[in-house]
């Protein structure tokens, strides 16, 4: 079983503000952004493609999944210049559905694995949307891969084939994971072996 990555009880003047630039959260106060980053490998620091510490003079860039994440468990406040006002959780959940197809499950998916301690981050370089680590990037390789499809979507065997491909040349395990119409998520392993 995971150990949880340790909650933050931040009060009001330590809880870390985001200005929303278009699709992204931008943290510029270094301090904050390390924090977060310290603390679960959130977003990435500006300029910098692999950091190997947590320790930068850079504002942190957070999706808007990991902005709607922390925002949730009020470790972030997200302002928007152009709305002049903070951001809540539902309006970053609805910003998200209009720039992201699936984002609702995606985050739900998400939000889950974090709350199980794992330490989340997009799994794009894979052709997914997570590669989930048990500990953090440069401490651990990401071993799962999860790729969220929502269940009135269905999964095509085809979907599965290349998951299965891809998985196997990186030698991680390949997840899919379905969120059922009452919200519940249904999570898939597939173990290839040849014949």
């Amino acid at each position: 079983m995971m150990r949880p990555v340790e909650a933050l009880s931040s009060s009001h003047e330590d809880t870390a503000k985001a200005e929303l630039v278009g699709d992204r959260g931008v943290i510029w106060n270094p301090e904050h952004g390390m924090r977060l980053y310290r603390e679960g490998y959130f977003g990435q620091p500006l300029g910098i493609r692999k950091p190997k510490s947590a320790v930068f003079d850079k504002p942190l860039e957070l999706s808007l999944i990991e902005c709607t994440y922390l925002t949730k468990t009020g470790r972030l406040e997200v302002h928007s210049r152009q709305e002049k006002r903070t951001l809540t959780q539902d309006d970053l959940l609805r910003l998200g559905a209009q720039k992201v197809e699936d984002f609702k499950e995606r985050f739900l998916v998400y939000s889950q694995l974090r709350e199980r301690g794992y330490v989340v981050r997009p799994g794009l370089k894979f052709g997914t949307d997570f590669a989930v680590y048990e500990h953090g990037p440069g401490k651990d390789h990401a071993p799962l891969l999860v790729h969220v499809i929502p269940q009135r979507k269905g999964v095509v065997p085809l979907d599965i084939v290349r998951a299965g491909r891809l998985a196997t040349s990186v030698r991680k395990r390949f997840i899919i994971a379905t969120i059922k119409e009452n919200g519940q998520i249904a999570y898939y392993s597939f173990v290839w072996h040849r014949p």
